[in-house]
């Protein structure tokens, strides 16, 4: 079984099962291979003798691998076992721990963003989020997969993470762990007659919890649904082939995503089948920049194929496949590996410049000189992929639609907005003049 993972950079996660046959790159000799590999056995042999302290050979040749990883690119690194049963179980949609998709960036773990109705989420956890230390002691400069170990444990054992916040003191959080099962749809109705459909991750029930909820939205509108809101703010990814379900959900037919490798035959397409599950409701998709890998694949599709209004803020730019290779079976570990970027089908790249909403809206009032605040990206990830198409991701700035200056911060300014987009007609307005 095959299964492509695109989520953003998060720890313990992921999926495809398959093995790989190494070979010596094309443009060099076996020889220069074999002399570089020769020298990393000089230099274990010269550590191991003459270090000041006993070394743990494992340990070290494991950070070897994942230095060489980490030189590729954000995304590529290496987990042993007990960090690949992890993941193989996170993608299940339950496992134990906090709640939070996490990230490194110079040596610092940087929440991607906390998933609904997790310790995280209610703690206040906040995407941008820097964790500092974990009960005390500080994880700056581990690995990801490192700091992650520390902040798992058992259900109904507390924790103690140090947040750094943009503009704010560092402060200390306690949570209590809880085992994570991950809602990855939910669904209610505004107003009597709009749908409100919220995806926070794509994991291998997402395809079937949104069957659940457009039948609810169908069920709860007594046949007057006015549209649909399809809330992807936040959402870090997750699994290609339920990104692909998604959007079916809403295509009749054609394109949805392609994904082209490093060798120009390595070009899939991915179609959707025919039959749109809601033809003729408006649709808009709410993202932000949290919203990442798989999101964007839905947010690129359905704006691509003029079926949905894009809202919000531009989405996180991550446009690259991952794929996990166990070694051994799983037995010593995985290899997750960038193996492909994407391609909405327009054709468009969004690696590192994310998908531009139709109609920008800001979840709050941005002060111009915390600008930086809000321009954390993929592209300022270290040794993120470039553009292949020469595609930049936009300058911060201050979008013209934002709360008033007396809106109440615990209302929901981007989602009222696209409720009144859908309403007064403008996102089936915006749909009919783009169809020309």
């Amino acid at each position: 079984m095959r299964i492509a993972w695109i989520a953003a950079p998060v720890a313990g996660m992921a999926a495809l099962v398959g093995a790989l046959a190494w070979s010596a790159p094309e443009d060099r000799s076996h020889g220069d291979v074999y002399r570089q590999l020769e020298l990393f056995a000089d230099v274990l042999a010269r550590v191991e003798q003459d270090y000041v302290t006993d070394i743990d050979d494992e340990e070290a040749i494991e950070a070897a691998i994942q230095g060489m990883l980490s030189s590729l690119d954000p995304h590529s690194s290496y987990m042993d076992a007990t960090e690949f049963r992890d993941m193989q179980v996170t993608t299940r949609g339950e496992y134990g721990g906090l709640g939070i998709e996490v990230t490194s960036e110079e040596g610092v773990v940087r929440v991607v963003s906390p998933i609904d109705g997790t310790p995280a989420a209610r703690a206040g956890i906040q995407a941008g989020d820097y964790i500092t230390a974990v009960n005390g002691e500080s994880i700056v400069g581990l690995t990801v997969n490192d700091a992650v170990r520390r902040m798992r444990g058992d259900a109904g054992t507390e924790i103690t993470i140090t947040i750094a916040r943009e503009a704010t003191d560092p402060f200390d959080v306690t949570l209590t762990r809880e085992i994570i099962n991950v809602r990855a749809v939910t669904a209610r109705v505004e107003g009597g007659d709009v749908g409100v459909v919220r995806i926070s991750t794509f994991n291998e029930r997402t395809g079937d919890m949104l069957q659940e909820a457009i039948r609810t939205v169908r069920r709860d509108t007594g046949g007057r649904l006015r549209g649909i809101v399809l809330d992807l703010r936040n959402n870090p990814g997750g699994l290609l082939d339920q990104a692909i379900e998604v959007s079916d959900a809403f295509l009749d037919g054609g394109e949805v995503v392609s994904t082209r490798g490093r060798r120009p035959e390595d070009v899939q397409r991915y179609n959707a089948r025919r039959g749109d599950d809601l033809p003729g409701v408006p649709i808009v998709v709410l993202i932000n920049g949290a919203s990442a890998s798989a999101a964007e694949i839905v947010a690129g599709a359905l704006q691509d194929r003029n079926r949905a209004l894009v809202v919000g803020m531009d989405s996180f730019g991550k446009g690259s496949v991952q794929t996990v290779i166990p070694l051994q079976g799983g037995r010593d570990g995985a290899l997750r590996l960038t193996t492909a970027r994407y391609y909405t089908p327009a054709g468009r790249s969004i690696q590192g410049a994310g998908i531009t909403p139709d109609l920008e809206v800001a979840a709050r009032r941005i002060d111009p000189e915390r600008l930086r605040a809000i321009s954390i990206s993929e592209e300022s990830l270290p040794n993120a992929l470039d553009n292949d198409s020469g595609a930049r991701r936009r300058a911060a700035h201050v979008p013209d639609d934002q709360p008033p200056v007396n809106w109440d911060e615990s209302e929901d300014y981007q989602l009222h907005r696209a409720l009144e987009f859908l309403r007064q007609g403008v996102v089936a307005q915006r749909l009919r003049e783009r169809a020309g």
